[in-house]
């Protein structure tokens, strides 16, 4: 949390990102970082800078409100954690790893006060041995007086005045009732002298006296089950308070400390990885495994959640677009689909498919999400769930889903209780645009594909639709491995194992098979528009084979150990990665052409599981030939440790809304009179400039930018003249001028009031020049020069300049 709750610092991946807490919007990413980021820490000398550490081996200082790095300081070695102390000046503590495996080191590296951007950081001195690299792991007493850290089962506490160490130990787990004791987090007290760990068996342990080895002291407090997973002080109140989470998706508030005065905020959804609490304590927030952040206020009352892209044990549905609101959808959380908006970098919703209650339990076989598919342009959705836990029973069911457009979701339709006897390999739908009535086809290793479409399920009591099957095909009983239509829906190809059969839609018959013996097919997909003909597929061999429908011949092959296989919806253009020694690459090609268009080696050193093209609405201009192929769609693709990554020419800061940083500027702003001024304005400006077209340019005065307001606004009172004589420049200078009328329009009788008038404001005029100080006379000819007003304005002014404005002086 930054200093005054207004933000919250995320880490992901080798970024940073801030967040509002009131809006839940993303307002700056900062980016730099080459390998992951690791630990966050607020500058304790300056509240509103930012260190960061990374596997890269450099700390950054950041300005988190304007998204600019400072700093660099380069330490040379892996960083794992980092902490900071207002008592260190000039020095930071971060965990590195000693030359031994699995030996890491706490140690004070003192970043040397430098003009220059980057800098190298001085030799890193020892403070701690043999500790973990968790960051929850370590922490640092109230007045810096010393730091306690965790491991196995052992307390080490160094106090930096005595430069002495004291170790506390559990029992090991040679003994059956100590056999969890080991430490798991560990937090200091802000005010007291109180370090409280959390253990392994659900214990929390309260140590007390810990600067005598003889004399020291611990209470115990037990509610949860399983780890305890982080530990966080609340100061507010007398003896503040402490936090606690774990599996059980449960945060507990322990009021004193104490065994009784517990409370709990239940049904958080997925297990609590880490807790922070902001510097006032009004505000406290939680990390779950389900890649999710909770927002709490200091009652335990949830106030907002930023969800990000909800990572689950094995991502079996693969990557899928939404064709109504062009998002991702994939598994989620278990038994759901998860639709992400990649552009907010949002969770749009969460479907429930299984639609039973999950029960957290590692030996329980749970019911699996393994296909799901959208048809007919997203009006119908296709899932398949699975259950086995002994060999011979299996439970299958697919289930067909339609559209509702009054309450804008998904509605079961059609449950079908094990469609085949083994289980589906693959299913899709035919999305040809003259496609008459629905079609589904699925294809299983019971050796066999059906065809479903769309039939008439009305009865006396209601009219209705439902899915039923209307053919089965199979070839010389070898198992289906993939199946996919053309892009006219007039051919459906389905491979049995090593040969791929190709199939009329129409009459469902039989019109030629391809075998390469090189393998099952795992890859399977039509070319499209100019490459329609051409039919792809990738065997377990290694090989890439092109077959011309027209001739029923092969094409052309290659040798290339495909991964993902994916084709444009909006051009002729394929992506296919392949596994290779050094990573993963990236092949982009036409079907019609033997030279790829595009080559990437070693897009990232992991395994790609999944990728998918996603339509641009709007077509970029890369004037790049090698990067054309990017102009209609952008390729998304995820990696073994489910890493979403695509090709972008912007940065991530690039890429956030113009509304996050509108908010980002409103919120920095402070809550005076002023501001409610300022605001209004802007908020008019706004309105105007959307109701505007593009081809007109609206002319508006720019009040932020004037050196005369920016003047005004922050001299000191005391060498300003009085409040009087500069509120009703001031408040003039404010006032936006409308479309001023020609002299035509203006009606006489108007004439004639500013002929009797002129004399009289003529007078208050030269008064006001005799009153008005010589060393001002700049402020007052940059406000008068701020907008040009037409007569009926001026007349408005005039009769503003009669008014008093004593009262602001008045006493």
């Amino acid at each position: 949390f930054s200093s005054r709750c207004r933000y919250l610092f995320c880490v992901s991946g080798d970024f940073v990102k801030v967040y509002s807490t009131a809006t839940e919007e993303c307002v700056h990413v900062l980016q730099g970082h080459r390998n992951l980021v690791t630990g966050l820490q607020l500058n304790p000398h300056n509240h509103l800078q930012l260190y960061s550490c990374s596997f890269d081996g450099t700390i950054k200082l950041w300005d988190y409100l304007d998204g600019i790095l400072i700093k660099t300081f380069t330490v040379g070695q892996k960083l794992h954690a980092l902490y900071t102390h207002a008592r260190a000046e000039d020095s930071v503590f971060v965990t590195i790893k000693k030359e031994k495996p699995d030996v890491f080191q706490l140690v004070s590296v003192r970043l040397p006060r430098s003009p220059r951007q980057d800098a190298e950081a001085e030799e890193p001195c020892l403070v701690l041995g043999y500790i973990s690299p968790s960051p929850k792991c370590v922490a640092f007493g109230s007045q810096g007086d010393y730091v306690a850290a965790v491991r196995d089962f052992y307390l080490s506490v160094y106090f930096f005045k005595k430069k002495a160490t004291s170790r506390f130990t559990l029992s090991s787990s040679g003994n059956r009732k100590h056999a969890k004791n080991n430490f798991t987090c560990v937090v200091c007290h802000p005010k007291e002298d109180c370090i409280a760990t959390g253990h392994k068996d659900g214990k929390i342990r309260l140590w007390r006296g810990f600067d005598d080895e003889k004399k020291y002291t611990y209470t115990c407090l037990h509610w949860h089950h399983d780890l305890v997973m982080d530990l966080a002080f609340s100061a507010t109140g007398e003896g503040g308070s402490l936090l606690s989470g774990g599996r059980e998706s449960v945060l507990v508030e322990w009021r004193d400390a104490a065994e009784k005065t517990k409370e709990f905020l239940p049904r958080l959804g997925a297990t609590i990885e880490h807790i922070s609490v902001s510097p006032a304590g009004d505000l406290l927030c939680t990390s779950h495994s389900d890649n999710k952040i909770t927002i709490i206020h200091r009652n335990l009352e949830a106030s907002a959640v930023i969800q990000g892209l909800v990572r689950d044990s094995s991502i079996l549905t693969g990557l899928m677009i939404d064709p109504r609101t062009k998002a991702l959808v994939l598994n989620g959380k278990p038994g759901h689909l998860q639709f992400y908006s990649l552009q907010s970098d949002k969770q749009l919703y969460n479907l429930d498919i299984v639609q039973q209650e999950y029960i957290n339990d590692y030996g329980l076989v749970q019911i699996e999400l393994t296909k799901a598919a959208f048809g007919c342009f997203g009006a119908w959705l296709a899932t398949v769930e699975q259950r086995q836990e002994k060999e011979g029973e299996l439970e299958l069911q697919m289930k067909l889903w339609t559209y509702n457009k009054k309450t804008q979701g998904f509605v079961l339709n059609t449950k079908v209780s094990m469609p085949h006897e083994d289980r589906i390999t693959a299913l899709c739908f035919c999305n040809a645009e003259k496609s008459e009535s629905p079609t589904l086809v699925t294809a299983s290793r019971d050796g066999r594909f059906k065809v479903w479409v769309l039939a008439d399920d009305s009865d006396i009591y209601r009219e209705a639709v439902g899915w039923t099957c209307d053919f089965v095909g199979s070839y010389h009983k070898y198992q289906a491995t993939n199946c996919c239509f053309s892009e006219d829906g007039s051919l459906l190809a389905v491979s049995f194992e090593e040969t791929v059969t190709i199939w009329e839609s129409e009459t469902w018959e039989l019109r030629c098979t391809f075998c390469q013996r090189a393998g099952h097919v795992r890859h399977l997909c039509f070319g499209r528009l100019t490459c329609s003909k051409y039919l792809l597929g990738a065997t377990e061999n290694g090989t890439l084979c092109c077959w011309n429908l027209l001739s029923c011949a092969l094409e052309w092959s290659t040798k290339l150990n495909i991964t993902v296989m994916e084709p444009d919806p909006r051009s002729e253009n394929v992506a296919a990665v392949s596994r290779s020694s050094g990573g993963s690459d990236l092949f982009v090609f036409k079907p019609s052409e033997p030279r790829p268009l595009y080559v990437q080696r070693n897009i990232c050193s992991e395994e790609v599981r999944w990728g998918v093209f996603v339509p641009r609405d709007v077509p970029d201009a890369f004037t790049s030939e090698a990067l054309q192929w990017l102009n209609r769609s952008q390729f998304y693709f995820l990696t073994a440790s489910q890493s979403l990554l695509t090709f972008s020419s912007k940065s991530p800061e690039e890429k956030l809304t113009p509304t996050s940083k509108q908010l980002l500027a409103e919120e920095s702003l402070p809550t005076t009179p002023f501001y409610f001024i300022l605001g209004r304005h802007r908020q008019q400006r706004g309105e105007q400039t959307d109701g505007a077209s593009e081809s007109e340019l609206v002319q508006l005065p720019l009040t932020e930018n004037v050196p005369a307001i920016s003047e005004l606004l922050h001299t000191p009172a005391h060498v300003l003249p009085s409040t009087a004589f500069l509120c009703s420049m001031f408040v003039n200078s404010l006032l936006l001028a409308t479309e001023a009328r020609s002299a035509e329009e203006m009606p006489d009788d108007v004439d004639m009031e500013e002929e009797k008038e002129s004399d009289s404001s003529e007078e208050e005029d030269a008064v006001t020049e005799k009153v008005q100080p010589a060393d001002h006379a700049d402020v007052g000819d940059d406000l008068q020069q701020l907008s040009q007003l037409s007569k009926c304005e001026e007349k408005e002014l005039r009769k503003l300049r009669r008014v008093d404005y004593s009262w602001v002086t008045a006493p």
